[in-house]
């Protein structure tokens, strides 16, 4: 039997070395193993919550080919994540899976009335932020080139807001419709339209899941709405203070906006 030393030598040269990966959700931390699948869901290695409208099995995070990656193994759900400070997002649709290459992501995704977020992490990312990223995330400008009316943000933030006033909590309950109109001092029937203007303006620039396809309803386009606003920078929570600013509430309405 040969000593410790030389069976080390002689380890095939090549082999992937998986680099470390940390999941957080609600303040806890887990080491991702990279010699099995860790399954995120109902049930599983992270069992987010008991909640009915989410998958037993859901998201899956593996490490293949040198890179770790996120799939989605649900069947109805979709997940958003984002990079890069919000730079680089991704709609993962059923069936899609996609590798995890910055330092820092953040999945958002909603089962029923519940919003959900976590985050993974390493210090082993093949891709970095580059510095005019950097800079443009940390000012007033964003990478978002639409461009909403002040109603139109009012409303985005309404429907935001449990999200933005977190405090640590990874788990917000969306607001209805009927709920954010009051809030905002709407009729449902204005929000609903300002709602169709948004989403209409955002599916016209790409951005999947705010529309069905032919003889379809996009049935869960707020939460979509509100896990792309919040995770692209759109509103923040410096935009707070539109919710009750009363200029705003006592403009006149437009078809436009």
């Amino acid at each position: 039997m040969n000593p410790p030393a030389e069976r080390e030598a002689e380890k095939p040269t090549g082999v992937n070395v998986a680099a470390p990966l940390r999941l957080e959700f609600a303040g806890e931390w887990h080491d991702l193993p990279s010699d099995k699948p860790f399954i995120i869901g109902r049930e599983g290695d992270l069992e987010i919550d008991d909640n009915p409208y989410l998958h037993r099995h859901f998201l899956e995070l593996r490490h293949r080919d040198g890179l770790w990656w996120l799939a989605n193994i649900g069947v109805r759900l979709a997940a958003t994540i984002s990079s890069a400070g919000g730079a680089v997002q991704s709609w993962l649709s059923p069936g899609a899976r996609m590798p995890l290459v910055f330092e820092r992501s953040v999945i958002v995704f909603t089962a029923g009335p519940v919003t959900y977020e976590f985050s993974l992490h390493t210090e082993q990312a093949p891709y970095e932020v580059s510095r005019q990223v950097e800079v443009s995330m940390s000012g007033e400008t964003t990478v978002m080139p639409a461009r909403f009316t002040p109603l139109q943000k009012q409303l985005i933030v309404a429907l935001a807001e449990p999200m933005l006033r977190r405090e640590g909590v990874s788990m917000n309950e969306l607001p209805s419709s009927s709920a954010a109109a009051e809030r905002l001092g709407w009729t449902v029937t204005k929000f609903n339209r300002k709602l169709d203007n948004v989403c209409d303006k955002l599916d016209r620039m790409g951005v999947q899941g705010l529309r069905g396809g032919p003889g379809k309803l996009a049935t869960n386009r707020r939460a979509r709405l509100v896990e792309y606003a919040v995770t692209s920078q759109v509103v923040t929570r410096a935009d707070l203070p539109l919710l009750d600013d009363e200029g705003l509430r006592n403009q006149s309405d437009s078809d436009r906006d």
